[in-house]
């Protein structure tokens, strides 16, 4: 499913019109993005978990030359599913 097949499954279920269902989409991707970007984690009870932690710096080795190259510390978003989309997955 593509951002525009969700869309149009959001108005559908919600009883919107195309529009508004794109305007509320983009405003909870936007305030995920927001809440992240400052280091808060994201609950949504019975769906799931959005979180950021820090990957510290570490050595890596080039697989076509082989070297060792130094990759750097960087923030990673990590989602942990809920208990419901976990048990509805795994029906």
């Amino acid at each position: 499913m593509n951002k525009t097949e969700l869309i149009d499954k959001i108005a559908e279920k919600a009883g919107l019109s195309k529009a508004d269902s794109k305007k509320a989409f983009e405003s909870t991707v936007a305030a995920i993005k927001e809440a992240l970007t400052e280091n808060d984690k994201v609950q949504l009870i019975g769906f799931g978990t959005f979180s950021v932690t820090s990957r510290p710096a570490r050595e890596g080795i080039n697989p076509s030359t082989k070297a060792k190259i130094q990759i750097p510390a960087k923030n990673v978003i990590k989602f942990k599913a809920g208990a419901e989309l976990s048990d509805a997955v795994n029906k």
